[in-house]
This record gives C-alpha cells, structure tokens and sequence, in this order.
C-alpha cells in the first residue's frame, strides 16, 4: 500500500521522500508538467536513458480508457447525441491529460525502481 500511496504522491521510488516532479502542470494554461533529473534527497537519477518514458505513453493510454469509458457511460445517460458524447470525452481528456502524464511516469518509474527501495531506521 506504501507504494500505491508514494505514486499517488509523486514521491522518489527509492527514498520515499523526494519529490519526481518540480512542476505539476496546468492544460488550462498549457503547461506541461516538469520532471527533475534526479531525487533531491538521495540523487536517484529518474531518467536511465534517453527515450525512457516512451514505454509511460503505452501506460497513460491505458489509464485514459479506464477514465474514458465511465465518462462516455455516463454521458450517454444524460445525453442523446453522440457529437455532445464525444466532445464531453475530448474535454474530460484535456482536463486529465497533466494528471495522465505524471501517473503513467510514476507507474513507469516504480515499475522498474519501485524494488530498489532504503530501509532506513
């Protein structure tokens, strides 16, 4: 549970306490979120190479169908049209897409760190 709660919070893989990224982002004012290079508690550095985080787009298209498919459910309940349906999806996808981003790193990230955590006492 430690690691879900530490994703959801952006924390470093390793320490637990750092935090991933600087920046969280806002799609209303068109910013995207900004990752550090490395943990600023115990310098674990995020990216291993160059074109790490491509595997994270397969994870954050993953997590926009789970989002997805409940919102066009539940659209459809309250809507008659299609065109209205699907640009409920597409606004709902704008909104989500900095909350996207950062969750698919995070998953991606603990997927190959998550294991190297410290014990510290």
């Amino acid at each position: 549970m430690s690691q879900f709660i530490d994703i959801i919070s952006e924390k470093c893989p390793v320490c637990g306490k750092g935090h991933v990224f600087e920046k969280k982002g806002n799609p209303l004012l068109f910013r995207m979120p900004k990752m550090r290079k490395e943990c600023k508690v115990c310098a674990h550095k995020f990216e291993k190479e160059p074109g790490f985080f491509y595997g994270a787009m397969y994870v954050s298209y993953g997590i926009t169908i789970l989002e997805m498919a409940p919102i066009f459910l539940l659209s459809r309940l309250f809507v008659d049209s299609y065109e209205a349906t699907i640009a409920i999806i597409a606004i709902a996808a704008f909104l989500l897409s900095t909350f996207n981003f950062r969750l698919s790193r995070m998953i991606w990230i603990y997927m190959f760190d998550g294991n190297k955590r410290q014990v510290h006492n």
